[in-house]
C-alpha cells in the first residue's frame, strides 16, 4: 500500500502513471515527474503529444509486423534489402538489435512473442501463419530462426521448423555464440553479429 504523502493530487496521479512503466519504481517516477515540472510548458506539451501521437498513429507493417509509420515498413519497402532471406524474431526490439549488428541486410518477420503454454500463448496468438505464407515466395531462399535460446524459444523454433518442412526454403538458426537461456537483448552486438554470420542449419542443431 502506498504510504507516501504528496503535496498535490495531480503530482500523485502523474507519479502513479510513470511508476506503471517497466523498471520504474515510485522514487524514479517522482524524479521524472519533478524533472518535467522544471521544464517549460511547451516542452512538456511536446512530450505528451508525442506519446499520444505514437499511440494513435503507429502502425504494424502488413508484411513483417514491425512497427511503422506507414502500411509497409521502411525495411520491407527498401529495394536494396536482400529479399531472399527472412530473419524471424520475437519482438520489435529484436529487429533493432539485429540491425545494430550491421551484419544483416535481409528482411524480418516479427512473431509478436513466443509459444508459452504457461502464459496462455499458443501458435495461434503469434504471427506464424503469415510467416508460412511468406515461405511460398519464389525468391525466398532462407529463413533464419533468431529466437531466444530458452525452452519457450526452442519450442517455437521447432514448431516453425515442422511447419516449414515441406517448403522449398533453408531453415537456419543462430550459432551458439548466443548463450543458452538468453534473450537477444542481453547479447552484445558483436556476439550477435557473429552468431548471425556463422548461423547453422536448424536440423543440425537438434539434439545438441
Amino acid at each position: 500500500m502506498n504510504s507516501e504523502k504528496y503535496p498535490s493530487k495531480l503530482l500523485e496521479n502523474a507519479v502513479n502513471e510513470f511508476s506503471k512503466l517497466p523498471g520504474i519504481g515510485r522514487k524514479s517516477a517522482l524524479r521524472m515527474v519533478l524533472h518535467l515540472l522544471r521544464q517549460n510548458k511547451e516542452s512538456v506539451t511536446a512530450f505528451g503529444e508525442s506519446l499520444i501521437q505514437l499511440r494513435n498513429e503507429i502502425k504494424h507493417c502488413k508484411i513483417c509486423h514491425n512497427i511503422s509509420d506507414s502500411e509497409i515498413c521502411q525495411i520491407c519497402a527498401n529495394p536494396s534489402r536482400n529479399n531472399s532471406v527472412i530473419c524471424v524474431v520475437e519482438n520489435i526490439r529484436d529487429v533493432m538489435l539485429v540491425e545494430n549488428t550491421h551484419q544483416y541486410n535481409g528482411l524480418y518477420h516479427v512473431l509478436g512473442g513466443i509459444i508459452s503454454p504457461m502464459d496462455g500463448i499458443g501458435p495461434n496468438e503469434l504471427e506464424i501463419n503469415s510467416l508460412i505464407e511468406r515461405a511460398n515466395h519464389p525468391e525466398l531462399v532462407e529463413i533464419i530462426l533468431a529466437l531466444p535460446t530458452t525452452m519457450e524459444g526452442d519450442t517455437t523454433n521447432f514448431y516453425i521448423f515442422r511447419k516449414l518442412k515441406d517448403k522449398p526454403v533453408r531453415v537456419t538458426t543462430l550459432s551458439r555464440g548466443v548463450a543458452v537461456g538468453d534473450d537477444l537483448e542481453y547479447t552484445d552486438e558483436i556476439t550477435l553479429g557473429r552468431s548471425l554470420v556463422n548461423r547453422v542449419l536448424y536440423e543440425n542443431s537438434l539434439g545438441k
